[in-house]
């Protein structure tokens, strides 16, 4: 009887821990990109953080302190600025295609008329004599545009959103710097597994952020940045926006940058600008894409010992689920996912 009392109070424990814990989650949820990023920037700057705490003889205040300020200056700032100054491009992007004087169909015509006529013999659809197919790409450009203005009137709203959660994203990572290695001592006790096993999924959870988040940042930066150098030295308008949007797009593999410059290349081609469209194919293919195809697999799926077909996948998908969050949730749902079924898979033997 009383073996039969424990064993429901046993349960009822384990069912209220289940409830508190999924109520604790939810009334977190608003914040879980401030969350997720605060823990992200513990774990990158960690090693400085130990190299603080080792000149400042043992204060982790300050040591802490000074590594937010770090994270801010180098994190924070370039963020803002950034984004200030994409929305001004993409403002007076905006204007110009908006403008009575912006020929969008005469635009068009020029590009229909450039076609060769080869490509006009094999092509089953001839840009040139179908003037609803041409409205239709011009309602398309335009719509565009307008989707563009209505996020910039929410602009306010957005930078206002995004100051409240890099207060609480800065005050916790503080917290996280200074009683970090405290609280990860706690979560391996708490774990339900053996100390090797928490030790293993920890580790695992770390190297996965560390080489997901330095891989695919790096490159996507490197990318993005060549991307809108190249923009700006042909004279595309808004250069800096393309370029960041070429950085978002290189977080996918196999996708990446193309994305965008191989339909720029294609309008440059069409429109007469042949020497702009060769020179943006070859900067794509042997300077945009050789970095990708150098860098991608020793920061990304090298560390985290992922296959480049689950971090294809895992990111993309994690990207649709989660929104640019999931360029790091996906890789880490994945690894997690192959290193618990790893060890599931080796505990007859272990045992």
């Amino acid at each position: 009887m009383e073996q039969n009392k424990s064993s429901v109070e046993h349960v009822s424990f384990y069912l209220m821990l289940a409830l508190i814990t999924v109520a604790f989650c939810i009334l977190l949820s608003p914040f879980y990109t401030a969350i997720l990023w605060a823990v992200i920037l513990a774990i990158i700057f960690h090693p400085v953080q130990q190299f603080l705490l080792r000149r400042l003889r043992g204060r982790k205040g300050a040591a802490a302190l000074l590594c937010v300020l770090m994270c801010i200056c180098l994190v924070i700032i370039p963020v803002v600025v950034i984004f200030a100054s994409i929305a001004q491009e993409g403002a007076s992007l905006y204007q110009k295609v908006s403008d009575p004087e912006f020929d969008l169909q005469g635009r068009i015509e020029t590009i229909a008329s450039a076609v060769p006529s080869f490509i006009e013999r094999w092509t089953p659809i001839q840009l040139g004599d179908f003037p609803e197919l041409r409205d239709k790409f011009s309602g398309g450009i335009m719509q565009a545009s307008q989707s563009m203005a209505g996020h910039l009137v929410n602009l306010g709203e957005t930078t206002l959103n995004f100051f409240i959660g890099s207060g609480i994203m800065l005050y916790l990572l503080f917290f996280l710097f200074r009683d970090g290695e405290g609280l990860v001592d706690r979560i391996k006790r708490g774990m339900p597994l053996s100390s090797d096993y928490s030790r293993q999924f920890l580790e695992k959870f770390t190297s996965v952020i560390n080489a997901t988040v330095r891989g695919n940042i790096i490159i996507a930066m490197i990318q993005g940045t060549i991307g809108g150098v190249t923009f700006w030295a042909l004279g595309v308008e808004a250069a800096l926006l393309w370029g960041v949007v070429m950085t978002f797009f290189s977080m996918l593999p196999a996708v990446g940058a193309a994305f965008i410059w191989a339909p720029a290349a294609v309008f440059f081609l069409f429109s007469g600008a042949w020497i702009k469209g060769v020179v943006l194919i070859m900067v794509g293919l042997f300077v945009i894409g050789l970095i990708d195809n150098l860098l991608r697999p020793p920061l990304v799926g090298k560390e985290s010992k992922l296959p480049d077909y689950v971090v294809l996948i895992s990111t993309v998908g994690g990207m649709a689920l989660f929104g640019i969050n999931g360029f790091i949730v996906g890789p880490l749902i994945a690894a997690m996912f192959i290193s618990a079924w790893s060890l599931f898979a080796n505990e007859p033997e272990d045992g």
